[in-house]
């Protein structure tokens, strides 16, 4: 005696097809994100190394610029370099002593604020 099968074997071979052809595309989607995201993080990288770069030299020429500019000024051969290094030592306690971490902090939040979890936040609101 052979039961009738009512096509349920085919909608049950269906649905685990339709399953996981739908894990697929999910595990897909989840990849090309994270692809994404790894290569935004890199031209990010790549962009503030160079901007870090192209400022740093900026400061080393303009600060001999303004050392000679004042040896010229004040005919001495030393004193120009004296004051512009005077300048760097007092910016640098003002930032050491002055400023908290937090203020970086805040900045580094408020910077970052939309970039990891960005998805995540437009998802929950949907």
């Amino acid at each position: 005696m052979t039961i009738p099968e009512n096509g349920t074997r085919e909608k049950s071979t269906n649905l685990i097809d339709n399953l996981m052809g739908y894990i697929d595309t999910r595990i897909d989607i989840i990849r090309l994100e994270i692809q994404e995201k790894l290569k935004a993080a890199l031209v990010n990288t790549i962009h503030a190394i160079l901007l870090g770069f192209v400022g740093l030299m900026c400061v080393i020429f303009v600060s001999i610029f303004l050392g000679l500019l004042l040896n010229h000024l004040l005919d001495s051969s030393f004193w120009g370099f004296g004051i512009v290094a005077l300048i760097y030592i007092i910016l640098l306690v003002v930032l050491v002593v002055g400023l908290d971490k937090k203020v970086f902090q805040d900045m580094a939040d408020k910077s970052l604020d939309n970039t990891i979890y960005k998805s995540d936040k437009r998802e929950k609101s949907i």
